[in-house]
């Protein structure tokens, strides 16, 4: 098999698992100092030891390269395909078998570790009908946040990778901030051109109930959000610690998501699981929509919504509700942006 490809798929299966991004990047660097090369040059070199003597190249990318070289499957990558042909969570199977897209997802143009394209081709390689990026906006720095002209020409890049993609769209998003005085962190010009807008907060999360729910009102509020993103921004595991749930008046705050037609976000993100359970509940009760969203920031992440998927079936959310489960047209006909 092509030895690019083996090393991308493993690190694809190796994302899915939430390995080390060390780990991931060894594979994915690997195949990219290999790319260009044929595979008699490729042979050539494993047979004089060129190969191995790459910066970049170790023992086990070596060993996966040289058995592609072969013809066969690397051992590695084998056994990774076996495992990953086990579900990542236990229920939810029918109601995953019903999601055609996913709204919130990340690039290396801001904090996501990947090519737009390869996201693309993973969320095609998924089944996914539809895949929006959403990379984050300005002012959140330490995410490599979009300014208005990086966003721009995104936009451009967005339009021709779409353009040249068959049984898959990517749509234009973002990820935008709802800042402290609630308004949106990005040009409303700028949002107008956008298919999905993911309003979120990820700053001064401790603030006061009173404070946080007057913040996430304006944003709800802002005519151009479709989505709130991860509403309480807590973190249960993983690399960046825990964080605990920010305070806010969940009832106002999900009666004005159903009011301004906005869908609450289930981050499947398994250190978010954000909303938790009981708040999943009271958004069912105030009847709002939801979206179902992998919030992945590598190719392989985005199988995250296997988790997003066994917690709505779990708390009773039906299909109907949920916009991931709408075809393209509908989905953008509500978002206001039909192409």
């Amino acid at each position: 098999m092509d030895a690019a490809a083996a090393l991308n798929e493993i690190a694809f299966w190796l994302e899915r698992e939430r390995a080390t991004t060390f780990k991931v990047q060894a594979f994915r660097k690997a195949a990219e100092l290999i790319a260009g090369l044929s595979p008699e040059e490729l042979a050539a070199r494993r047979r004089d030891g060129r190969l191995k003597r790459m910066k970049g190249i170790g023992d086990r990318t070596f060993e996966v390269i040289a058995q592609a070289v072969d013809g066969g499957v690397p051992d590695y990558l084998a056994g990774l395909r076996e495992r990953g042909a086990e579900p990542l969570a236990e229920g939810g199977r029918e109601l995953l078998a019903e999601l055609r897209g996913d709204l919130h997802t990340h690039s290396n143009w801001s904090d996501g570790g990947s090519p737009i394209e390869a996201m693309v081709d993973a969320a095609g390689m998924l089944g996914r009908e539809y895949l929006a990026l959403t990379d984050h906006s300005p002012t959140l720095r330490i995410a490599n946040g979009l300014s208005a002209e990086r966003l721009g020409e995104q936009l451009d890049l967005i339009a021709a990778i779409d353009a040249g993609r068959a049984g898959i769209r990517l749509l234009s998003g973002i990820e935008v901030d709802i800042l402290e005085d609630g308004t949106l962190d990005q040009a409303p010009e700028l949002l107008d051109r956008l298919d999905i807008v993911v309003a979120s907060v990820h700053s001064k999360l401790r603030s006061d109930r009173r404070t946080m729910t007057r913040r996430m009102l304006s944003g709800i509020e802002a005519p151009h959000t479709r989505v709130l993103g991860h509403c309480t921004g807590r973190l249960l595991n993983g690399s960046r610690g825990t964080r605990p749930p920010s305070e806010f008046d969940a009832k106002r705050v999900f009666a004005a998501c159903a009011e301004h037609d906005v869908a609450v976000e289930i981050n499947a993100r398994p250190e978010r699981q954000d909303p938790p359970d009981e708040l999943i509940q009271l958004a069912l009760d105030a009847g709002c929509l939801f979206s179902i969203d992998s919030d992945a920031h590598a190719p392989g992440q985005l199988d995250f919504l296997q988790y997003g998927a066994e917690r709505a079936a779990r708390n009773g959310v039906p299909a109907e509700r949920i916009i991931t489960t709408w075809p393209v047209d509908r989905l953008l006909g509500w978002a206001g942006r039909g192409r």
